[in-house]
């Protein structure tokens, strides 16, 4: 059974994954397993290669910035209100289109992906490019599956 509790985004701990700022605002031990819900701070031009989660389906929802996804031959262009709803299963990919970054919120159901992002962190930025190889390890431990661009078209 999940806690109630408060948490002030000033007192969450924020760290850095892929050139992003992130923060789990609530955990699957948190709740249950449930769901997860991340903050995520964005740069201008970041994209995620496309890839497929076979667990969990991912919502967004943008509270600043305008980011374009791509999912199953349609893309859809979100600023600020918008939800944008992934199924499980569902070739994606995303890029932030705004020149001061974005900032969102993304809730995965059921949860527990988000120590997927906890565990390739670090608290400090990083200076070099991502060691691929343990990307795609890690992963596979979460049955996240990368795909080339063309498939989240």
């Amino acid at each position: 059974m999940a806690t109630p509790r408060a948490e002030a985004r000033d007192a969450a701990e924020w760290f850095w994954f892929l050139g992003t700022r992130m923060a789990v605002r609530a955990s699957a031990a948190d709740t249950g397993g449930h769901y997860g819900l991340i903050e995520q701070t964005l740069p201008y031009g970041f994209a995620p290669p496309a890839h497929i989660h076979h667990n969990e389906d991912e919502q967004f929802y943008i509270l600043e910035g305008q980011i374009t996804f791509r999912c199953q031959g349609r893309e859809f262009v979100a600023g600020p209100g918008t939800i944008v709803l992934l199924p499980r299963g569902a070739a994606h990919s995303f890029h932030v289109d705004s020149p001061g970054g974005a900032r969102l919120l993304q809730l995965t159901t059921p949860g527990g992906v988000e120590e997927f992002f906890v565990a390739l962190g670090s608290a400090e930025p990083p200076t070099d490019a991502p060691n691929f190889d343990e990307l795609q390890a890690l992963a596979n431990q979460f049955q996240i599956e990368f795909v080339g661009d063309a498939e989240a078209r």
